[in-house]
């Protein structure tokens, strides 16, 4: 049997991805993954037909700090760590979704020559990725745009299948909703986020009236919310079910969550990270699928509530229009154009 390696992590943006690849690959492959004591290890621990290994893995950060003086002598140790294990399985091939985890397991297969095919989300490159580039035989793109660099291939953004087949009812019965009112997702990305918390939170009383809310508030948020017409939650391992329920959803502008909601034709509110507290991929993200008519666009220093609610009911009275423009860029074929550069460069014999 083949066996290949996947890595990534950090977000669930990273590790979901990785997942629906491992879903279109079937059972011609033996499925490892190497990551580290994260989120990552939660996800892939539950699922019954990968090994995960881990390693210690360093975080690369873009601000000037004293720690980042031991990210060479740490990126060394994570990628003898990996190496180690890549010498054990013997993989045909590794399948990296990028971010600091993936890059020390990147760098040890090219050293092994092992090939590898790396997968960028956002519209411009990561950090992580911008250095796994050189190293990879292949970089997969979500967008068209990114593709134009050596190396790169568009694909789309693999997704889940079982997020495409959600139940709303199950969402529906675990709330107090009018049937009347518009279904509203909001969803922070797997972490949640606390802007967009705090909007729903100060301004509920107003939206409930107008709206169903259900909001994905992370597991760490700051407080517990119950109101008519309101549900709160920690954490959707289901969210198909969520997003079969949304209308309309209001969201971060992260790859992963923007492109599910771009298949299942969910029209959006998206409200980037400032780029005080991120590398501005989300501002880039969001402006591009508003300028594609498929989402409209909300910055934090813009806010306000009338404006929220302007932009809530200019999705809800022109769901058509939004509907149709996601119907243009929807691809469902990503994960099976992956899988098909994974048996074309795979090697036969590895580490023989």
């Amino acid at each position: 049997m083949k066996k290949i390696v996947l890595t990534g992590g950090g977000t669930a943006g990273h590790i979901y991805p990785a997942l629906a690849v491992k879903d279109e690959l079937g059972a011609e492959y033996q499925v490892f993954y190497i990551g580290s004591n994260g989120m990552e290890k939660d996800i892939v621990e539950k699922e019954q037909d990968i090994t995960f290994f881990e390693i210690d893995a360093v975080k690369l950060e873009r601000k000037l700090a004293a720690k980042n003086l031991l990210i060479p002598i740490k990126l060394c140790s994570s990628i003898r760590q990996a190496r180690a294990i890549l010498k054990k399985l013997r993989p045909n091939i590794v399948f990296s979704k990028g971010g600091f985890v993936a890059l020390p397991v990147v760098y040890a297969a090219k050293s092994l020559g092992i090939p590898v095919i790396s997968h960028e989300s956002d519209l411009s490159f990561g950090l992580a990725n911008k250095l796994i580039l050189k190293k990879c035989d292949v970089m997969c793109t979500s967008f068209r745009q990114t593709a134009r660099r050596k190396k790169c291939v568009f694909t789309g953004q693999p997704i889940r299948k079982k997020v495409l087949k959600g139940k709303k009812e199950v969402v529906l019965e675990a709330g107090d909703f009018n049937p009347a009112l518009p279904n509203v997702l909001v969803v922070g990305g797997s972490l949640g986020a606390k802007f967009l918390n705090e909007m729903i939170w100060k301004n509920i009383d107003t939206l409930a009236q107008k709206f169903n809310i259900v909001l994905i508030a992370g597991k760490n948020a700051a407080k517990k919310m119950r109101h008519k017409n309101f549900l709160q939650v920690d954490y959707a391992q289901n969210i198909g079910d969520f997003y079969n329920f949304a209308d309309i959803a209001i969201s971060r502008a992260g790859s992963g969550v923007i492109n599910e909601l771009a298949a299942l034709k969910i029209p959006s509110l998206l409200v980037p990270l400032s780029k005080a507290c991120s590398r501005g991929d989300q501002i880039e993200n969001a402006k591009l699928f508003e300028q594609e008519g498929c989402a409209l666009v909300l910055e934090e220093e813009n806010f306000s509530l009338p404006l929220l609610l302007e932009k809530l009911e200019n999705l809800s009275k022109n769901a058509a229009k939004f509907k149709k423009n996601l119907k243009n860029r929807q691809n469902f074929d990503a994960s099976k154009k992956i899988v098909e550069l994974i048996k074309k460069i795979e090697i036969k014999n590895p580490l023989s």
